[in-house]
């Protein structure tokens, strides 16, 4: 089996994890850049913007980039639910000043389609990646005409096996502990997912094709623990956070940089679907998993004026904190450098 290095084209056997609303294309040339590889996330990118972010990554490096979709199936509008879901935020907007009666769209989650596979197929990326399994099957044959290396994500045996059965390059496990939005797309029962340390060697000894470490990874001792678990790299995304090429909020640095960072929950408030983030207020209050919360992506709309109003005034009560059970790795050093370290482990 090819190493991932050989595999991808990469120097460092590490992964910016692709970590939508935090980033844009410079983070990713930062650790591309130090040999790694970079990641763009595209789910909530416009096309024209999608095109700006390529555009950017095509002028500034020819090494390896991956550019990061979700495959999720959207969703059928519930009036009936997304109306009992605004009936449970009510105190807030009148707390806040928000004007229930007329909200705005939320940030919009799009899954990988024709009008991202034309942008994919004009500039050409060497690697992609997919979250929430793998697009249809004709969209698949067509990323993988073009020589890109496809890699995607499994939190379960069963995943990882359906994956390699589809033909990925390269399969991200993803652990328990991971910030962000759990990769599940077989089964939604959170009981079924692991931790890192448990999944890693039972998905390497179940699937021949090579497995990437994430979750709870954020310094060299832990790429060490993975790669001796048998992974051939690693994916960090909570690490990176403070980075200066990163463009996580001020509200969201703060955090991450606090005591509270130490303790993280599954929640669907912020978008419908579970990621891991650090507690807050409206997780407290309303519980981390609601089932009033409409599907991903929909639970998104209700909350945003909330966010936007409460990060207005300094505070974080109402935003999605995104980040792992290890955000003490979190460094305000830059992403190459912080890649180099990682790749120490390794």
């Amino acid at each position: 089996m090819r190493t991932l290095r050989e595999l991808l084209g990469i120097e460092l056997p590490v992964v910016q994890a692709p970590m939508a609303g935090v980033q844009d294309a410079r983070l990713a040339l930062a650790v591309s850049a130090a040999g790694g590889l970079g990641s763009l996330p595209c789910a909530m990118l416009t096309p024209e913007a999608m095109r700006r972010e390529f555009a950017a990554l095509a002028a500034a490096t020819d090494r390896p980039v991956n550019v990061n979709f979700f495959c999720h199936a959207p969703p059928r509008p519930d009036p009936t639910r997304e109306e009992a879901w605004r009936r449970a935020l009510a105190p807030y907007y009148r707390e806040l000043g928000v004007d229930a009666a007329n909200l705005p769209p939320g940030p919009s989650r799009a899954p990988f389609g024709t009008e991202a596979l034309a942008i994919v197929e004009a500039f050409r990326p060497k690697v992609v990646s997919f979250h929430f399994g793998l697009p249809a099957d004709d969209l698949l044959a067509r990323v993988k005409a073009l020589g890109a290396h496809i890699l995607a994500c499994a939190t379960t045996v069963e995943e990882a096996r359906w994956l390699e059965a589809r033909g990925v390059d390269a399969i991200v496990a993803q652990g328990l502990e991971a910030g962000g939005h759990r990769g599940h797309f077989l089964s939604r029962d959170l009981t079924a997912q692991m931790g890192t340390l448990a999944l890693v060697p039972q998905v390497a000894a179940a699937v021949r094709v090579p497995v990437i470490a994430a979750g709870g990874i954020a310094d060299a001792s832990g790429v060490a623990a993975a790669m001796a678990l048998g992974a051939a790299g690693v994916q960090v995304g909570t690490a990176y956070l403070l980075c200066p090429e990163a463009t996580t909020s001020a509200v969201h640095r703060a955090a991450l940089a606090g005591e509270g960072a130490r303790h993280t929950a599954l929640t669907n408030l912020f978008s419908g679907r579970p990621a891991r983030g650090i507690v807050n207020r409206l997780m407290r209050e309303l519980g981390p998993l609601s089932e009033a919360a409409p599907a991903f992506p929909l639970a998104a709309a209700a909350v945003a004026p909330l966010r936007a109003a409460a990060e207005s005034a300094g505070s974080g009560d109402f935003s999605p904190l995104w980040a792992g059970q290890n955000a003490g790795g979190c460094r305000g050093i830059p992403a190459a450098d912080l890649t180099r370290e990682l790749a120490a482990g390794a």
